[in-house]
C-alpha cells in the first residue's frame, strides 16, 4: 500500500514544528485551524503543553 503524502498545510504545520526544538508557540500555530492542530495531535505528531510565567517588576531609579 502506496504512503499518502501529507497536504499542503499539514506539511507547512510539520515543519513550524519542526525547526524550533522547543516546538511553536500559539502565536505561529495561529495561521492554523483547531481542527488541523487536533488531527496533527491524534496522529501523534504533536503535543500540547502550557507554560505559565510571571515576570518580576522592579523599580529603577535613575538617581542610583
Amino acid at each position: 500500500m502506496a504512503r499518502r503524502s501529507p497536504s499542503r498545510t499539514r506539511r507547512r504545520a510539520l515543519e513550524l514544528l519542526a525547526s524550533s526544538r522547543d516546538g511553536a508557540t500559539e502565536a505561529i500555530m495561529s495561521a492554523f485551524t483547531v481542527e488541523q492542530m487536533v488531527e496533527l495531535g491524534r496522529a501523534g505528531l504533536a503535543t500540547a503543553a502550557s507554560r505559565f510565567e510571571v515576570a518580576r517588576l522592579r523599580r529603577w531609579s535613575r538617581d542610583a
